[in-house]
């Protein structure tokens, strides 16, 4: 792996495919565990949890349904501050157990702003799976159930996550090269 340019923006190396792909499934078999003997649903946080919630779902070993919803609060490298609905959830989760898969959790403001709404169908349970936690940048907090990696206030791009667009694709995860 060696540096690459998103837009304006140098990334270098941060996270291997490989350490991905291991942590993934070790929160899957996590998972897979506590929900034994129940029927999770899985939603999705679009855009950027896509390709961390396919790899996760395929490998979770039980009964189990995934969803999608579309809420997004960045433009370029920083927070807008505006939490915007675009898809909503169209499952019945009353009495369901749900685990919402995230991409990255960094101020909280997205899932401070969704889990009072998710909260008003009156889910039997409800669980957060992240793949990227910075805790430096917190400033809703959020009970996180599961997570991969807990990262520094860096910008990364790299398996989902964009930088204006571009970079989803990468396998790898890619840290702002700084100076």
């Amino acid at each position: 792996m060696s540096a690459i340019k998103v837009h304006d923006k140098y990334f270098v190396p941060w996270l291997s495919e490989g350490m991905i792909q291991d942590k993934v499934c070790e929160l899957a078999a996590q998972i897979s565990e506590d929900y034994r003997g129940k029927r999770p649903l899985f939603v999705c946080i679009l855009n950027g949890s896509f390709i961390f919630a396919a790899d996760l779902f395929k490998n979770i070993t039980l009964e189990a349904e995934i969803s999608f919803i579309k809420l997004a609060s960045y433009k370029g490298v920083k927070s807008s501050g505006h939490v915007l609905t675009a898809i909503g959830l169209d499952n019945d989760i009353n009495g369901r157990d749900v685990v919402i898969v995230e991409d990255i959790i960094d101020t909280g403001k997205t899932l401070h702003h969704f889990l009072p709404q998710l909260f008003k169908q009156q889910p039997a349970s409800v669980k957060i799976a992240v793949l990227l936690h910075k805790p430096d940048a917190t400033v809703y907090h959020i009970d996180i159930d599961y997570c991969c990696f807990t990262i520094p206030n860096k910008f990364v791009v790299g398996y989902g996550l964009d930088y204006d667009g571009l970079g989803r694709n990468l396998k790898e995860i890619y840290q702002v090269q700084e100076g």
